[in-house]
């Protein structure tokens, strides 16, 4: 196959993600959706769901060195479907690419991977457990105990990961509402990980542990033609509990919400649109364009009323699908430590 030719199949679904985040507020018709009430299979559901159109297996860390340096890493593994089912060899619709990131106080690295499914570039084993691209690998004997390495031109880690509480379910048991209209995900997490290793730099390696947040999501449709963004908080405090909450921009200026408070021993509470609330305190220029750094965010019922500033206000995934994503620290009612992602800041 001619290499340009090549190219432009494997950019296809990128320039619908530049678009709509992989055609998110597209229409999903002959892909399957999320329904209300979902029952989950482990470690079946660990692994892909290639009649749903965008899947991803998403790690965030939050990070520090012997000397007290903090550091932020990145490693996302997503998966977009050209159509619904999997096919061998190159009849397959499945598109994999990968972002692998590392946030240090002054420097963000960033880094990017894609391929073609059916051909074993990339893929997801759910028993036992293992994402790949290439040689980036996240794997293990099982979904609690993992391995992941990951290099790119200028940086790279090796990292142990080790799971210290339950499984997370996200909205409703798992099933993620994302708008007024319906659109929805399954969407559970894996935010009680122990972590350990080292990043390579070019200043050299360093030994870092930590704790990490392993998000998995998938859907066909989750968000509404009208929205054109989002902004993602997972918040880890000091005393053990943790908190994810996000919202989508509409185009109207309204937000939609969700939020999700984690107990220290794993016990869940959802919370509704409207019962969380970010709202901007400042913006830093960023790659030519304005993006809020530092936070207000409440969740009133729990008493959160924190400020949440970036570790690194540079911290620009600047690849083909671009956005703000970087390590946070919060003060006020709770303090702690956690991860920003930031979409549509165009």
């Amino acid at each position: 196959m001619n290499a340009k030719v090549l190219a432009v199949l494997l950019l296809l679904p990128v320039a619908a993600v530049a678009q709509g985040f992989s055609g998110l507020g597209s229409d999903a018709e002959g892909f399957a959706t999320p329904q209300p009430d979902p029952i989950f299979t482990f470690p079946t559901d660990h692994g892909a769901h290639p009649d749903y159109r965008i899947e991803w297996w998403y790690l965030t860390a939050n990070l520090e060195a012997a000397d007290g340096t903090p550091y932020g890493l990145q490693w996302t593994l997503f998966r977009s479907a050209l159509a619904p089912g999997e096919k061998t060899g190159w009849q397959s619709p499945q598109i994999w690419f990968a972002h692998a990131a590392i946030t240090t106080p002054d420097r963000h690295f960033a880094t990017e991977r894609f391929a073609r499914g059916g051909i074993g570039q990339a893929g997801v084993v759910a028993d036992p457990f293992r994402a790949w691209i290439d040689e980036w690998v996240l794997q293990g004997p099982d979904f609690d105990t993992l391995r992941l390495a990951a290099n790119g031109p200028d940086f790279g880690y090796d990292m142990a990961l080790d799971a210290q509480g339950p499984l997370i379910f996200q909205g409703e048991n798992g099933f993620s509402l994302k708008s007024a209209e319906g659109q929805a995900s399954y969407y559970y997490s894996q935010p009680f990980f122990q972590i350990e290793g080292t990043l390579r730099l070019p200043t050299g390696d360093v030994a870092v542990t930590g704790e990490a947040w392993l998000d998995r999501e998938w859907s066909s449709q989750p968000l509404s033609e009208t929205q054109s963004g989002w902004d993602w908080f997972s918040l880890s405090f000091d005393d053990g509990t943790k908190m994810m909450g996000f919202q989508l921009r509409q185009s109207d200026g309204s937000l939609y919400t969700s939020s999700t408070w984690i107990a220290a021993d794993g016990t869940t509470t959802p919370y509704p649109d409207g019962a969380f609330a970010a709202a901007p305190l400042a913006v830093s220029d960023v790659a030519g364009r304005e993006v809020p750094t530092e936070w207000r965010v409440r969740l009133p019922d729990r008493g959160v009323d924190v400020t949440v500033k970036a570790l690194n206000s540079q911290a620009w995934m600047g690849l083909t699908i671009p956005y703000w994503e970087g390590p946070i620290a919060t003060s006020g009612s709770h303090t702690g430590r956690g991860y920003l992602e930031m979409t549509g800041y165009e």
